[in-house]
C-alpha cells in the first residue's frame, strides 16, 4: 500500500460518482501483480507493491473523469489490462489508482488490412472477430488468449508473426493511437504513424491509451510443426534457412535446444531425449516446401493445424516466453533472458554461445526480422546462481556483441535496449503527464516540474 492518506483516496473515491470503485486489499494486491516472478531479483523488489484501490471505467469518457480526478487529488494512476507483462511493467510502485482498462474492448471498426479497437480488447477476440475477413493480426504474444491489444502495445515488443513483420517498434505495425492525459482538464490526442510509437513500451507512462489502430495481414490456415533434431545448431540452422525463405509464408520459427523440451507437458512424447527441436508455424500452401527445404536434416515429430480454441494448448504456448513458463512449473530455481544477435555471422555467434554456457543458459531463439534484417531473438533459460553471476552473465553476451534487453530491472529506459521505439517518449510525458502520475518510478529519467 501507498503512503497516500485515506482522506485523499475518499475525497478521489467521491468525484469518480458510480464508477465502479474495488477497495478490497486481497483483490487489489493480487490485481496488482504480474509475472514479474519470472525474475527472483524483481521478485524481491515489488513483491510488496500495491494499488491502493482499483477503478473499472465503462467508457472513455470515464477514464477522462478518473485523469481528471487523480490530476486534481495528485494520485498515482496506473494502468492495468491482462497482467501478462513479465518484468512489472503495471505493478505500481506509488500506490494510487490501478485503472483497469478490460471494459474497453469493442472493435470501432475493421477495414481491409486495419482494424481499430478499444485498449481493452483481447487479441484472440479481435482475431476471432476477424476471422470471417480472411485478415488477423501482424503478430501476438504467446499469451494472446489472456492479453489486450493495448497491453501488448504498452508493455511488448513482439511475437509469434515477427518472423514477417518485425516487431512493433517496426515502422507500420501500430498504426494509430488515441490516449488520454492525465491532467486537471484531460486532452484526447490522437497519435499516428510514427507518432503513435511514443506509447509503445512505454509501460503507460504517456498516456492512458483508450483505442488502437493497427494493421492486419493475410490470415492462413497455420500449421503447426515439431521438427526433431539431435543437434540444436541444426535446429537452428534449418530456422534460419526458413526464415531467410522469403517464399515460405510462417508465422513462428523457434529453435529450442534440449532439456527444455522435457519440461513441455502435452508435447513431451513428441521429443526423445536429448534432442533439440525446431517449433514452427507454417501456412498450409507452404508446408511442402518447408518439408522440401528440411530434407533429411530433422524429423517431423508433429504436424497438426493451429488450435487455440478453449481446452487446447496451441504450439505457440511454448515458444517465446511461455518456454521460460513450462520451465518455471516445475523448477523455480532458473530464469531468463533476452537477447537481440547480431544478424552478420549469425550462426557462428549462437555456437559461440552455446559453447560458452553449455550446461547454465540453455538455449532458445527466436527468428525475427529486426531493422528489415532477418536475426533471432534469444529467450534463454538461465540457472539460477545469484544476481551478481547473473548480471556477469549478461556482460559477458554483451562483451561478445549479443545485446541483452534486461528482464530483471523495471524501468523503460534499463530494460527495453534494442526494444525501445525511436521517439521521444520523455518528451511528450511532459506533456501528458505533467505531475508525473502515470505510473511514477517506470521512466526513471522524468522528473516533474517544479520537483
Amino acid at each position: 500500500m501507498s503512503e497516500l492518506s485515506a482522506s485523499a483516496l475518499d475525497l478521489l473515491v467521491a468525484d469518480l460518482g458510480d464508477m465502479t470503485v474495488i477497495r478490497d486489499h486481497k483483490v487489489v494486491r493480487r490485481r496488482s501483480r504480474d509475472f514479474f516472478w519470472y525474475s527472483p531479483i524483481l521478485n524481491d523488489l515489488l513483491n510488496d507493491k500495491s494499488a491502493d484501490l482499483i477503478v473499472v471505467p465503462r467508457d472513455e469518457n470515464e477514464v477522462i473523469r478518473l485523469a481528471a480526478a487523480c490530476a486534481r487529488h495528485r494520485v498515482p494512476l496506473t494502468v492495468r489490462a491482462g497482467g501478462t507483462g513479465n518484468y512489472g511493467q503495471a505493478v505500481p510502485l506509488k500506490g494510487g489508482v490501478l485503472l483497469d482498462i478490460m471494459a474497453l474492448s469493442a472493435i470501432e471498426w475493421t477495414a481491409p488490412g486495419t482494424i481499430r479497437a478499444g485498449a481493452g480488447a483481447k487479441l484472440s477476440a479481435i482475431d476471432a472477430d476477424l476471422q470471417p475477413t480472411g485478415w488477423e493480426l501482424r503478430m501476438h504474444p504467446s499469451t494472446k488468449r489472456t492479453a489486450t491489444i493495448g497491453g501488448f502495445v504498452a508493455g511488448g515488443s513482439g511475437g509469434i508473426g515477427s518472423v514477417t513483420y518485425g516487431g512493433l517498434r517496426e515502422p507500420g505495425n501500430i498504426q494509430a493511437a488515441r490516449i488520454v492525459s492525465v491532467e486537471e482538464t484531460p486532452r484526447v490526442i490522437e497519435l499516428r504513424g510514427e507518432a503513435a510509437q511514443k506509447i509503445n513500451r512505454a509501460y503507460g507512462t504517456t498516456g492512458i491509451i483508450t483505442a488502437l489502430e493497427m494493421p492486419l495481414a493475410p490470415a492462413w490456415r497455420w500449421i503447426d510443426v515439431v521438427v526433431c533434431f539431435d543437434d540444436f545448431l541444426d535446429a537452428v540452422a534449418v530456422g534460419y534457412e526458413a526464415a531467410l525463405a522469403d517464399g515460405i509464408t510462417k508465422k513462428l520459427l523457434s529453435p529450442i535446444s534440449w532439456p527444455l523440451p522435457s519440461y513441455f507437458g502435452a508435447l513431451r512424447p513428441c521429443v526423445a531425449d536429448g534432442q533439440s527441436i525446431l517449433i514452427a508455424m507454417i501456412a498450409e500452401p507452404s508446408l511442402e516446401s518447408f518439408k522440401s527445404l528440411l530434407g533429411r536434416r530433422g524429423t517431423i515429430s508433429l504436424e497438426t493445424l493451429t488450435d487455440d480454441s478453449p481446452g487446447q494448448v496451441p504450439l505457440y504456448e511454448y515458444t517465446w516466453n511461455h518456454t521460460t513458463l513450462q520451465v518455471l512449473k516445475s523448477d523455480r530455481t532458473v530464469t531468463y533472458l533476452q537477447c537481440l544477435y547480431p544478424h552478420d555471422g549469425l550462426m557462428e555467434k549462437v555456437a559461440e554461445m552455446e559453447a560458452l554456457f553449455p550446461d547454465e543458459v540453455l538455449q532458445h531463439l527466436e527468428f525475427i526480422r529486426f531493422g528489415g534484417r532477418v536475426t533471432c531473438s534469444g529467450l534463454p533459460v538461465v540457472r539460477y546462481r545469484g544476481a551478481e553471476r547473473l548480471n556477469e552473465i549478461i556482460r559477458m553476451h554483451e562483451q561478445r556483441g549479443v545485446f541483452i534487453a534486461n528482464p530483471h530491472v523495471y524501468t523503460v529506459e534499463d530494460g527495453s535496449r534494442y526494444k525501445r521505439a525511436d521517439a521521444d517518449q520523455l518528451g511528450f510525458k511532459r506533456e501528458v503527464d505533467p505531475h508525473n502520475l502515470l505510473n511514477p518510478g517506470k521512466m526513471r529519467s522524468f522528473v516533474a516540474a517544479g520537483s
